[in-house]
């Protein structure tokens, strides 16, 4: 086996086994926390040790800022996604039980009003840079090296579409759950494309953020926080 072959194995596979994890986390019992934790374990951590012992994968590279100009792009963009975000839940919100988003998110990771201040700037801030450097980074860039490009893009964006269906399984009804895990994989697509030419993870990063944004305005208005 070539070095390449061998290294989009090792990301397919660690892709695979990381997302199996956070499938099992996201459907325990346990608290935001400790499902915060593991995340960090499966996006993080595995990814970095994997890249210790396969030098045909650079980490810092995902950090490299080529062009101030793409982060000025990426900010206005950002701002225009938060609004398309908010503009989607104002159409669809006669079809989304708050309600039970907000009873699910109670019982299953314990985000109350309380506490979800807190737990917005982390989604805001710390999840989304998570989420990019493992999909968007690890899954991408570092595939797109190693195997055919629309490859990378397709495995990459249904890793992250997949990864979701834990989380959102219980949100919606059946119908909305296929559209937004369909909207997930089209967003992932969309998060490679932000990335190819730019090679690090920057811009759809601060899409991301601001996408982030636009959901936790909805969970500030579902908790009556404003």
């Amino acid at each position: 086996m070539s070095k390449e072959k061998a290294t989009a194995t090792g990301i397919i596979t660690l892709l695979i086994v990381s997302c199996l994890i956070m499938y099992h986390v996201e459907n325990s019992s346990n608290g935001y926390l400790i499902k915060s934790l593991w995340k960090i374990g499966a996006f993080a951590l595995i990814p970095l040790i994997y890249s210790y012992f396969d030098k045909n994968l650079s980490i810092k590279d995902f950090f490299h800022i080529g062009s101030r100009k793409q982060i000025v792009v990426s900010l206005a963009l950002g701002a225009a996604v938060y609004a398309f975000v908010f503009c989607s839940y104002l159409a669809f919100a006669g079809f989304i039980d708050l309600d039970n988003i907000a009873e699910v998110l109670s019982e299953n990771v314990n985000i109350n009003k309380d506490n979800f201040i807190f737990v917005a700037l982390y989604i805001s801030f710390i999840n989304s840079l998570l989420e990019e450097f493992f999909f968007r980074g690890f899954g991408f860039l570092s595939l797109k090296k190693v195997l055919r490009p629309v490859l990378a893009y397709i495995i990459s964006a249904l890793a992250f579409s997949l990864y979701h269906v834990a989380i959102l399984a219980d949100w919606f009804s059946p119908w909305l759950f296929i559209l937004t895990i369909s909207g997930l994989f089209i967003s992932g697509l969309f998060f490679n494309w932000l990335n190819k030419k730019s090679n690090n993870i920057y811009n759809s990063w601060l899409v991301h953020m601001f996408a982030n944004f636009s959901i936790n305005t909805v969970g500030f208005i579902m908790f009556g926080i404003i």
